[in-house]
């Protein structure tokens, strides 16, 4: 599972940052997070390649979160795109995407799949035999959703000596893995156990931004590997966070101990700051295995 940030500021632009957008590659899988203004430029930096991408995820309808995406749809179209690309996103991303590419006349020439959300609860919008996807409703000014995305549980590893001990066919090895046990010739059962060796443990991504500090989400984010929380605010601003519905750096820390995650990671950060540092400090008083995002940065979870 490797994470790559491709932009990791809040709103207000500045010459050196970019706004809310990332890559994460889960199982030979890539799936783009939000999609800010400047997206496109990012990836070539990453040198992630546009026709990998088939799923994009936006968490709301604020211009740092989905203003790159008409042109990065648009340049699908310029490159000669043919596959499907599904876009997950609040009701209305539609009508908004579908507006920007009827008055330039730029319909794709390939599909285009809107998949529009409304819950207010948890809800599965993606899954294959390799990874599934649930949003984390969260708390901000317009509807937005996090995402959970998993691995699925992969198959059980083949004991080859085991299999060897008790001459079992190799017609039998699909079933072996699948979890079965195997019965011999002579009536005896051989338990799966003895044939096989546990898969790796199913990593999990949990992508929390935009939000104010809810501890609601908690039960949702329990015990995943790496938790994306956002940290517009230093304690020393956090009157403004509960009008903006923004958190802290020590809030996302609060939720990060409480969810019992592996490692959290901070974004979102308000451009007010002369240094990201004072973010990971005041977070490491709550929560030890902190680490700060950054645009173009990549993490190998």
């Amino acid at each position: 599972m490797k994470l790559t940030v491709l932009g990791c500021y809040a709103a207000t632009p500045r010459s050196l940052n970019n706004p809310t957008s990332q890559v994460l590659e889960i199982k030979n899988q890539l799936f783009l997070i939000d999609c800010g203004e400047g997206t496109q430029v990012q990836l070539r930096k990453s040198k992630i390649k546009f026709s990998r991408i088939n799923h994009i995820l936006i968490s709301h309808l604020h211009g740092d979160h989905f203003f790159g995406l008409p042109g990065l749809i648009s340049t699908f179209r310029l490159l000669g795109r043919t596959n499907e690309l599904h876009v997950y996103g609040p009701k209305g991303i539609k009508e908004a995407i579908t507006l920007f590419l009827k008055l330039g006349d730029s319909w794709t020439n390939y599909p285009l799949v809107f998949h529009e959300l409304t819950s207010t609860e948890p809800e599965r919008i993606y899954g294959d035999d390799k990874v599934s996807i649930t949003t984390i409703p969260l708390e901000h000014r317009v509807y937005t959703n996090g995402f959970l995305i998993r691995e699925q549980l992969a198959e059980r590893k083949l004991n080859v000596k085991a299999v060897a001990k008790y001459k079992i066919d190799k017609c039998y090895f699909q079933n072996i893995k699948s979890g079965k046990d195997i019965v011999l010739d002579n009536n005896t059962v051989i338990p799966n156990a003895l044939l096989t060796f546990d898969p790796p443990a199913p990593k999990s991504y949990a992508f929390c931004s935009d939000t104010a500090f809810s501890k609601r989400i908690i039960p949702w984010i329990q015990n995943v590997d790496v938790l994306y929380h956002e940290a517009t605010f230093l304690e020393t601003e956090k009157r403004l966070a509960p009008k903006t519905k923004h958190a802290t750096a020590k809030e996302a820390a609060t939720i990060a101990k409480e969810a019992n995650v592996g490692m959290l990671i901070l974004g979102h950060f308000s451009t007010r700051y002369q240094s990201l540092d004072l973010f990971k400090e005041e977070a490491k008083t709550i929560f030890s295995n902190v680490e700060l995002a950054d645009d173009g940065k990549e993490f190998d979870l």
